[in-house]
């Protein structure tokens, strides 16, 4: 642990390295509003890779792979603005409230993650203020820029392969109270595609916390959607994805938008 630094007396990010969320696309048209909470694996330099070995940091434990690419091509599809984090979900998940055990896992699946051990409550408190606060305040400035009140979609992939065990569906389409949206697409999917309701998470599992934090007290309506991360792991496979979801969310959108 010695060769590991925390944040304890030095800011997480450095200018150079860059604000820790970014809106693009902000002037899209459409009344829908993206969010990728894990579009990064990027670790700042001041935590030295948080102890992790290099064949893990590109893995699914740091960032959902192939959701940052499906999210910016659904943007333009849609055209509408994404809300996008720039920080590795090892230093901070931005789809975890501060105080879920999970929000600075020391480890994740079969990966270790020595920099999360043992942080001191100044340690916990620089990654929540540098990280997810910064990233909990675009999102919520970005909604309220929209004149009618947007639709909340947030992206995410998920490893074909989870404690050994095969996951056969491709597409989940995620709800917390609201289950409107997540309804409406599933009906819209397409027939040779495995898309089920609430897989491979569902809210039991804490992951529906950007849709209760920022959609269910708007009202707005949402979805959170899981693609399953062999099948956008190129650009033939992100370009079907777009294509499909774009297809799904007017689809239901035409007939849920209103009621």
């Amino acid at each position: 642990m010695s060769d590991v630094k925390t944040a304890a007396n030095h800011t997480i990010l450095t200018k150079d390295e860059g604000p820790p969320a970014e809106v693009i696309n902000p002037q899209g048209a459409a009344a829908i509003c993206l969010v990728c909470e894990h579009a990064s694996a990027f670790i700042p330099e001041s935590l030295a890779a948080l102890g992790v070995v290099p064949e893990h940091r590109q893995s699914h434990a740091a960032w959902d792979i192939g959701g940052r690419d499906l999210a910016v091509a659904l943007s333009e599809t849609l055209d509408a603005p994404l809300v996008a984090s720039r920080v590795s979900r090892l230093v901070y998940d931005c789809n975890r409230p501060p105080s879920a055990p999970g929000c600075i896992p020391a480890k994740s699946e079969v990966v270790d993650v020595p920099g999360n051990i043992a942080l001191s409550e100044q340690d916990r408190t620089a990654r929540v203020t540098e990280v997810y606060t910064p990233f909990r305040t675009l999102l919520k400035s970005t909604l309220d820029t929209f004149e009618t009140p947007p639709v909340l979609v947030t992206i995410h992939s998920f490893t074909p392969v989870w404690f050994g065990q095969p996951r056969d569906v491709e597409l989940g389409l995620l709800h917390d109270s609201d289950d409107r949206l997540a309804r409406a697409m599933l009906m819209a999917a397409p027939d040779d595609l495995d898309a089920r309701l609430n897989a491979p998470y569902s809210v039991t599992d804490g992951v529906t916390h950007t849709l209760r934090e920022h959609a269910i007290p708007r009202g707005l309506q949402n979805v959170m959607i899981e693609v399953r991360n062999d099948l956008i792991s190129d650009a033939t496979g992100v370009a079907r994805f777009s294509a499909i979801l774009g297809q799904m969310l007017n689809s239901a959108l035409a007939t849920q938008v209103g009621t």
